[in-house]
This record gives structure tokens, sequence and C-alpha cells, in this order.
């Protein structure tokens, strides 16, 4: 029995709609965005969008000793800027490149991606944008959007906000996981180029721009020769189609995906103990909007690369014969390159030649 109370007063009855949550509009935007979302299917994909769980038929036979590999993050304090620029179709692909390319530098081939979105309101547009854009860079990454979550939860976001984050999985044979303790002396370590800042360091970013420069998005940037927010929202940069035929074709000692911490901690993380590496900040030239934060924002360059990726997004380890053939075959696929440093006997950490006006780690 219902406890209905003293509500005589009411002469409707109140509903789920009234308290903010339109659950026919979650409906009418799952039903848009299910082309999007079938787009991607593999031939794994088992079912259809909107059960209670996402199916994917593993293919045994294929594989002698698979290990699966699975990764899970969020875009950050860059979604705020997508807010400001009312921009939502590309901010998907952040999502799932920080997924995706975290689980690639264990070796692993991206096979299925669910992600959570969570509005204020349901706006079937924007909803329509936002997963568009996912599954854009899901069939960018070779992987399936097999599932997910939209939640509009009234009054836990501001009026216009959300968040975005995403889970992938992914599979490499045992034999060639990438773990990092095959690093040993004497490897190079190669850089391959970000499409920019990528999704980190947007709390630093945003101070500098409003509230130090104060800037605004649609800003002209003659340098950059496109507006501010052309340049910030540019979504991160997804490496499977470049990396995976060469985690296929030669033997890789280790990978690190740049995100928060930069080159420093990114590294460090999958050097074995006794080992440093040595990075040459001249061997390469970063994007000029990195110049630009640091004389807006008065930044000391050893901050600049502990914050920033400075470039580079995606790290290979190897061996100076390998690195040599890896860097001929990324020739042939007309992707760049750098030989940005080698691996030294040491603590573990990260020294960035010209990083500091003393060439070490603050």
């Amino acid at each position: 029995m219902f406890y209905e109370g003293n509500c005589e007063f009411m002469e409707n009855k109140m509903t789920y709609k009234d308290a903010g949550v339109d659950i026919e509009a979650g409906n009418r935007a799952v039903n848009m965005i299910k082309g999007s979302v079938k787009s991607t299917y593999r031939p794994e994909v088992i079912g259809e969008l909107g059960g209670f769980g996402g199916l994917f038929a593993l293919n045994a036979q294929k594989y002698e000793n698979p290990v699966l590999v699975s990764g899970a993050d969020g875009v950050g304090t860059k979604l705020k800027l997508a807010f400001m620029a009312d921009k939502h179709d590309t901010i998907g692909q952040d999502a799932v490149a920080m997924c995706v390319n975290d689980i690639l530098v264990h070796g692993a081939e991206p096979l299925f991606f669910l992600d959570y979105l969570a509005l204020d309101k349901i706006d079937e547009e924007k909803t329509q944008k936002i997963v568009g854009g996912v599954a854009d860079a899901c069939k960018e990454a070779g992987c399936a959007l097999i599932g997910g979550e939209t939640a509009e939860m009234s009054g836990f976001y501001r009026e216009g906000e959300y968040d975005v984050a995403g889970f992938a999985v992914g599979i490499v044979e045992r034999d060639k996981l990438i773990t990092g303790e095959k690093i040993k002396e004497g490897d190079v370590v190669l850089g391959v180029p970000s499409s920019g800042l990528h999704s980190n360091g947007f709390s630093l970013v945003r101070k500098i721009v409003f509230d130090v420069k104060h800037l605004r998005l649609e800003d002209h940037i003659d340098e950059l020769g496109k507006t501010l927010g052309e340049e910030l929202l540019t979504p991160t940069r997804l490496y499977p189609k470049v990396c995976l035929p060469l985690i296929h074709e030669f033997q890789i000692s280790g990978m690190a995906h740049i995100t928060g911490g930069g080159l420093y901690d990114n590294i460090e993380r999958i050097l074995p103990q006794g080992l440093a590496a040595t990075i040459h900040a001249d061997a390469w030239e970063a994007p000029l909007i990195f110049s630009l934060l640091k004389v807006w924002g008065n930044l000391a360059t050893a901050e600049m690369y502990r914050t920033f990726n400075m470039g580079i997004g995606m790290v290979i380890i190897a061996d100076p014969m390998e690195a040599a053939k890896i860097r001929v075959r990324l020739s042939t696929m007309r992707e760049e390159c750098f030989d940005i440093g080698r691996i030294v006997k040491g603590d573990g950490k990260v020294t960035i030649k010209g990083a500091t006006d003393d060439d070490n780690k603050a």
C-alpha cells in the first residue's frame, strides 16, 4: 500500500518529469544514436543496443594465449570548453582516445568500448552529437561501441553541463604483452607526435587563457592561424592504427601514453629498476600552443614538461636496430617519429635535457 499523505491540495499527480527527468526524451535520444552505435560493430558483437549488457563473442580460435587489457578514463575539465563553445561533436573522441591509447601501450588491440554520459537534462540533439563523436572515434580505433549509460541527473550538474567517461577492453597474445620489463640500457626512446594539448592540463590552461590573458574562445590567435577554441578543442589523437602494425611487426620493449604528468611521470611508470631515461627536448619542435601558454602564464620550462605532452603523445622504446626499423615503417605510413632519447643506468627517473636550467628534474 502506498502512503499518499495529505495531498488533497494537489490537483495533479506529480511525475518523474516534474522532478526534471524526462524518460521519453531519454528513449528518443537512445533511438537517435542507434545508427551511430551500430556502425561501430565488429563481427564479434551479438545482439542489439538496448539490452542490460553488451555482448561480445570472443573468437577463441584466433588466439593461442590471449590476455584481456582494460582501461577507464574521462575527459576532465576540457569539457568546460565544450560547454562554453557549445561544441559537442568532438569531445567523445577525447573519451575514447584516453582509454584506447592507454590499453594500446600494453600491445592490446581495442575490442570494445562503453561510454558513460551524465547530464543535467537530456538534450536529444546534444546527446546525439556527443555519442556520435564517441562512435566515430570507436570506428577510427577499430573497436565496437557495444553499450553505455546515459543518465539524466536533474539538479546534480549545472544547466547545460555534463560529464563523459569511457571504458575500453582490448586483447593481446601473452608473448606480445608489453609491460616495460624488457627495457634495457641503450634502448632508443621514440616519440610519436600529439595533435596538440590532448586532454590534460586544462585546469592550468583555463586559468592562463581566461583569468590571466582574459581571452575568449572565439578570439583569433594570429600565431596559430585559428581561433583559440579551435586550437583548444582539437581532440586527442587516436594511436591504434599507427601503433598496432608496429606492435605486430617489431619487438617493442615499452610504450607510454603521454597524459597527465607529461614525459616525466609516464615514462617513469614503465622503467625497470636500475634504469633511467634521458630525453632531449631539442629532438622535436613542440606545437606553437605550448610556447604561447608558457609565455602567457609565465611558466617554468620544467612545469610545462610535467603538465603537458609538449607535442609527444606516444612513446615507443626499443633496441637500436628495432627502433631504426620502426622509424622506416612509420615513414612508409607517412607518420612522423622522433628519436628523442636513450635508456641509461639510473634511479628510475627521467631527465629532460633543455627542460630546466640545470637539466635536472625540478
